[in-house]
């Protein structure tokens, strides 16, 4: 890298008030090194990046990883890399190793699988905490229409009171909808978006894990069981975390046949940060 870029990113690491941080592992049970999986000609970090970065709040974009792998493939499209330590349980503690060495306000942490991401929906979830003080964390939720995702466990849903605070998240069919004709209620699957305001991470992450965190293998319970509220955002975007070897594919074929590999350059947005 550049010295002079190397020094502007640096005086940015210390300056942003937004930032971004995409926790990225090289080991998967399903798919080893997805992260660095050729996506139409890009690996699926650098389809992440770009996005994410294109999000209109955000300033500054950081791959937070374990593996020397990935920081050299995020600084080859010229993307910022940091190293952390690889016994983290969650990337909300990978996070928070990062940001406890920035200066910022809010962080956004962006799945590192999920390389559809709209930066739109970015932007739904970091609105929330950008308009209101009180409000310390928040996360995105859509709509479900198709039954399968109902039942689906790799599917999460999620319930919300009538201010639109978290009350639960699952890998279960939740609510239980009874078949009636008077009540219509509409359920929801989760996205995996998170907004926190820098101090509430840093708290976040020195907390013990939770009982219903390790059942449910969900780390956002972690702040609903210490009593800590989530806003959650609709958003009407959609995206596929890559999981297995179908969602990749399901994936790629999407890229080659919508050309959403230059979603962002024909949206006109600005470049990569």
């Amino acid at each position: 890298m550049h010295p002079g870029t190397a020094n502007s990113r640096l005086a940015a690491l210390k300056s942003s008030s937004v930032v971004a941080i995409i926790p990225a592992r090289f080991q998967s049970s399903r798919l080893p090194g997805k992260a660095l999986i050729d996506i139409c000609g890009r690996s699926m970090i650098e389809h992440v990046y770009h996005r994410t970065a294109c999000a209109p709040s955000i300033e500054l974009t950081i791959v937070a990883t374990d593996d020397d792998r990935i920081i050299r493939a995020v600084e080859s499209f010229n993307g910022v890399a940091l190293p952390t330590r690889s016994d983290h349980t969650s990337g909300t503690d990978r996070l928070a190793e990062v940001a406890r060495d920035l200066s910022c306000s809010i962080v956004v942490n962006v799945q590192g699988d999920e390389p559809l991401v709209n930066p739109r929906m970015i932007e739904e979830a970091i609105t929330p905490v950008l308009k209101d003080e009180e409000i310390v964390m928040s996360t995105l939720i859509r709509r479900i229409t198709d039954p399968k995702e109902f039942e689906n466990p790799n599917v999460v849903k999620v319930v919300a009171d009538q201010q639109n605070k978290a009350l639960y998240f699952s890998r279960s069919a939740i609510p239980q909808i009874y078949l009636s004709s008077e009540i219509s209620s509409p359920v929801y699957k989760h996205i995996g978006i998170y907004v926190y305001r820098r101090e509430f991470l840093l708290k976040l992450a020195e907390l013990p894990r939770t009982p219903l965190e390790r059942i449910e293998s969900l780390e956002q319970l972690r702040a609903l069981e210490h009593g800590f509220s989530i806003h959650t955002a609709e958003t009407k975007h959609d995206t596929i975390s890559v999981d297995d070897l179908d969602s990749l594919q399901r994936v790629r074929h999407i890229v080659e046949t919508e050309g959403l590999q230059d979603f962002l350059y024909e949206q006109g947005a600005h470049a990569p940060k």
